[in-house]
C-alpha cells in the first residue's frame, strides 16, 4: 500500500519557487539537487542567482534527472539572476521571454494544458514594482493562457503579512490591483506564516514570496501552497503541490430559508 501512494505521490504536479541568495557555494548547489530529488519537482525557479552566466552543465548539477529544459537571466555583477529548470516529460517550451525581472514560458503542461509559468524577482524599490506590475499587465495580452506567477515580489498584500518592517502601504495597493488586474488566486500559505527572515537579528519577517495563480489552473490541478523550512538562504522554498489525497464526495449542503422561495417547489419538481 506504502508503494502506491508513493507511486501516486510522484506522479502529482509539483513546482517550486526559491529566492537562494546565490548559486556558488557547492553545498547549497547540492541542498538544492536533494529538495528537487526528494519532492520529485516538475519545474524549479529560482531567484538571485548572482551569476552572469549559467550553462547545461551547471544546470545539471542541481537537477538530478535527464529530462530537463532551462532558461536564465545573467545577473548584474553580484545582483539579481534568474533561472528556471524543468523536466521535458511533463513541460514543453512553445515561447518564452523574459528581462532583468522575470522570465515567462508558455507551452504545454503535461501534454494537454496550454499555460504560462512566470518566474518573477520583482525590485526593491516601489516604483519600479510598479513598472514591472504594469509591463506584466499589458503582456498578459500577448500570452493569454492562464498565468502561474511564482517567485519573489517583494511586496506584502496585507500588514499581517510583516513583523517588525516598516510600513509600506503605497507598494501594497500597487500589489494588490495587479492581482486584480490579472485576477489571480493567492493561495493560503501552510507551513508557516513568513517566508523571509532578516538572518541578522530575526526581528524582522515578511511573506514576501508566494505563488498567484489564474482560477483555470485550480481548476486543473488540486494544490496547496507550502512554505518549507529555510535551510541555505534567508528565504524559505514554497513549494506548489498537488493535494493527491481523496476526500470523497463533497457534502450536499440544504438553507432551510430556501424553502420560503416562491418558485422553490415548482424548481425542484422540474429537476
Amino acid at each position: 500500500m506504502k508503494e502506491n501512494r508513493g507511486c501516486v505521490e510522484d506522479c502529482l504536479m509539483k513546482i517550486i519557487s526559491w529566492n537562494v541568495r546565490g548559486l556558488r557555494k557547492p553545498e547549497k548547489m547540492s541542498r538544492i539537487k536533494a529538495l528537487v530529488r526528494a519532492k520529485s519537482v516538475d519545474v524549479l525557479m529560482l531567484q538571485e542567482t548572482k551569476r552572469e552566466a549559467i550553462d547545461g552543465n551547471f544546470v545539471k548539477s542541481l537537477w538530478p534527472v535527464d529530462d530537463m529544459g532551462f532558461m536564465e537571466v545573467g545577473s548584474e555583477g553580484s545582483a539579481d539572476g534568474l533561472l528556471c529548470i524543468w523536466n521535458t516529460q511533463i513541460f514543453q517550451l512553445i515561447e518564452c521571454c523574459s528581462s532583468r525581472n522575470f522570465i515567462l514560458l508558455s507551452g504545454i503542461l503535461s501534454q494537454s494544458f496550454h499555460c504560462v509559468i512566470c518566474n518573477i524577482y520583482a525590485p526593491t524599490d516601489a516604483l519600479k514594482r510598479r513598472k514591472l506590475w504594469e509591463s506584466l499587465v499589458k503582456l498578459k495580452l500577448s500570452y493569454p493562457n492562464p498565468w502561474c506567477l511564482g517567485g519573489d515580489f517583494n511586496e506584502i498584500r496585507v500588514m499581517s503579512e510583516r513583523k517588525g518592517c516598516s510600513r509600506r502601504e503605497r507598494g501594497m495597493k500597487d500589489f494588490n490591483n495587479f492581482i486584480e488586474s490579472l485576477e489571480l488566486i493567492d493561495l493560503n500559505m501552510h507551513g508557516r506564516l513568513f517566508t523571509w527572515c532578516n538572518a541578522l537579528d530575526g526581528e524582522r519577517w515578511s511573506r514576501i514570496d508566494r505563488f498567484l495563480l489564474d482560477p483555470v489552473w485550480l481548476e486543473r490541478y488540486k494544490f496547496k501552497q507550502w512554505g518549507l523550512p529555510r535551510v541555505i538562504s534567508d528565504h524559505c522554498p514554497v513549494l506548489l503541490m498537488e493535494d493527491g489525497r481523496d476526500w470523497g464526495p463533497k457534502p450536499f449542503r440544504f438553507i432551510n430559508a430556501w424553502t420560503s422561495h416562491p418558485q422553490f417547489k415548482k424548481e425542484v419538481e422540474k429537476v
